[in-house]
């Protein structure tokens, strides 16, 4: 399990390459990342005692809320989830249950863990990758299987007794080699070292992926119970065949010698650690599960829903697949626009469980303009990037950045306010010939001026009808 050593000023640096302005929320949930470091620096009984502290971010849609959350996961690679508060129901009625979320986050855990796992391994797993590589390309002559049926019951029987799991004794993989086949696989690894094989074809056998989703039973997952793991221990494996190049079988060969090579027993147990003590479970849309205005005694998918989360927030024990996980420190971010509710209208004790509370500015026009000039791999270097594969080369003048921002601007004040997710709309509508046609113009250099985001956009812009539609 790794953890974070970026200063929270280092955190927050990071955060503004990606997402503008927010100032204030990136400072609260770097605060809340160092102290999961400072934490994990503490005496085992100190440990135990500190409890993280959540946060609260309340304001309007496509303003940064999820993407400071998602970043901030990516910045410590640690296990993260977000997950819909209105996806929610109370126990007893037909929707999600309220622990899968923890389920969700040990699974992300495992992909996390997984990845480090085979890192360790990979050149033990190259090894192998290289050699059955030279074995598919060089194939020799398999020896016949001498055991007829019934022996091979009787193996697999004899296995189960020895508390083993059941296998046919297959010699099918057993070769014969000879001299000449020697000497061509020795040339062809040397071939392969040197990169000179990579677009030949290769016949390879690999796992069904389609198997593995098949037979899924969400509400066994609920409960924390798999079948398949046990149902594949007891059927075998299907196995289909690909031709695919040499490249792409070393990465699938790279893949299933790793899966053998790490220990399986160390993986979830590190990936739950890691889930328990650095996880992050976004709540989004929080604010729609408070009652608000509308005081009805039924209300099972608000309030119910409160006292379902309530336990896992405030740290309880969640059963699954992969063994027992606690909560007790895990982070839990909430967020909502509570345009027609307030951080009041939630039950007291879950607002207690959430005692730093962040608010995010609405977006000015000077946001908008940093919005799309700022950040690494901002909106208007996406779509000149897209556009450049046609060979057509776009140029945006500040002035028509400008220009899309203040109508931005006015559509959210005129319409409803979607924040930043205004551009999108703005800039599909103001390109969309050029995206259109540029692959029959083959080349050519276009400049984006005021005047013609005025005359694809900003007159759809000023005619409030349209713009509720289009914009």
């Amino acid at each position: 399990m790794t953890e974070s050593t970026q200063t929270p000023k280092q955190i927050v640096e990071v955060l503004d390459q990606y997402i503008v302005g927010q100032s204030e929320a990136k400072k609260a949930v770097a605060v809340a990342l160092r102290n999961r470091y400072r934490r994990m620096q503490l005496t085992k009984a100190m440990q135990d005692e500190i409890s993280p502290k959540n946060l609260l971010m309340i304001g309007p849609t496509g303003v940064g809320k999820t993407e400071i959350a998602r970043r901030l996961a990516k910045i410590v690679n640690a296990p993260f989830v977000k997950v819909e508060a209105t996806k929610f129901t109370e126990v007893g009625y037909v929707g999600g249950d309220v622990e899968s979320m923890v389920r969700d986050l040990v699974e992300n855990a495992i992909q996390l863990e997984r990845e480090d796992e085979y890192k360790n391994v990979h050149v033990d797993a190259e090894k192998q990758a290289n050699n059955q590589l030279v074995k598919l390309l060089v194939p020799a002559k398999k020896k016949e299987n001498r055991q007829n049926d019934m022996q091979n019951l009787m193996s697999m029987f004899t296995q189960m007794q020895n508390g083993k799991m059941p296998s046919a004794n297959d010699d099918s993989n057993q070769e014969e080699v000879t001299d000449d086949i020697r000497e061509k696989r020795m040339s062809t690894a040397e071939k392969l070292r040197a990169g000179l094989l990579e677009n030949d074809e290769v016949e390879i056998e690999m796992d069904d992926p389609s198997q593995q989703l098949s037979g899924q039973n969400s509400m066994l997952n609920q409960m924390g119970i798999d079948l398949n793991d046990t149902l594949s221990g007891l059927m075998p494996k299907k196995k289909i065949k690909r031709t695919v190049p040499v490249s792409e079988a070393r990465q699938i060969l790279l893949r299933q010698a790793s899966e053998e090579l790490i220990n399986k027993a160390d993986l979830y147990h590190n990936a739950i650690v890691r889930a328990e003590n650095t996880g992050i479970i976004f709540i989004d849309e929080i604010d729609k599960i408070a009652p608000g205005k509308s005081q009805n005694s039924g209300e099972v998918s608000r309030e119910g829903v409160q006292r379902d989360i309530l336990p896992i927030v405030e740290g309880s024990q969640v059963n699954t697949k992969y063994g027992p996980v606690n909560t007790d420190h895990v982070l839990f971010i909430g967020s909502g626009a509570f345009a027609d509710s307030k951080p009041s209208d939630l039950i007291p004790e879950l607002q207690g469980r959430f005692p730093i509370r962040v608010e995010l500015n609405d977006l000015t026009k000077d946001d908008f303009v940093r919005i799309l000039t700022e950040p690494t791999n901002s909106l208007t270097k996406q779509y000149i990037a897209m556009i450049g594969t046609d060979n057509i080369k776009v140029t945006f003048t500040i002035e028509a950045i400008n220009k899309i921002a203040e109508i931005a601007t006015d559509v959210n004040h005129n319409t409803d306010n979607i924040g930043a997710r205004r551009l999108h709309t703005i800039l599909e509508k103001l390109l969309e010939d050029i995206l259109f046609e540029g692959p029959d113009m083959q080349m050519g250099e276009i400049t984006i001026t005021e005047k013609y985001v005025d005359n694809k956009v900003g007159k759809l812009a000023q005619n409030k009808d349209l713009s509720r539609y289009i914009l």
